[in-house]
């Protein structure tokens, strides 16, 4: 069964509030500064896969 589009419509607009509330904060923490600010987390790379330790 499909969401009502309100439903989604609301789901959608929380979200975007939730990053642009990010957004915010993070620029107010980072003030003055060069790098621009990054909301969004990278994916794992193959280099962050778990390391078996030999003890």
């Amino acid at each position: 069964m499909s969401k009502p589009r309100g439903e989604a419509t609301s789901e959608a607009t929380k979200e975007k509030h939730r990053l642009e509330e990010a957004l915010e904060e993070g620029l107010e923490e980072t003030f003055p500064a060069s790098d621009p600010v990054n909301v969004t987390q990278p994916p794992p790379s193959r280099e962050d896969g778990h390391v078996k330790r030999t003890d």
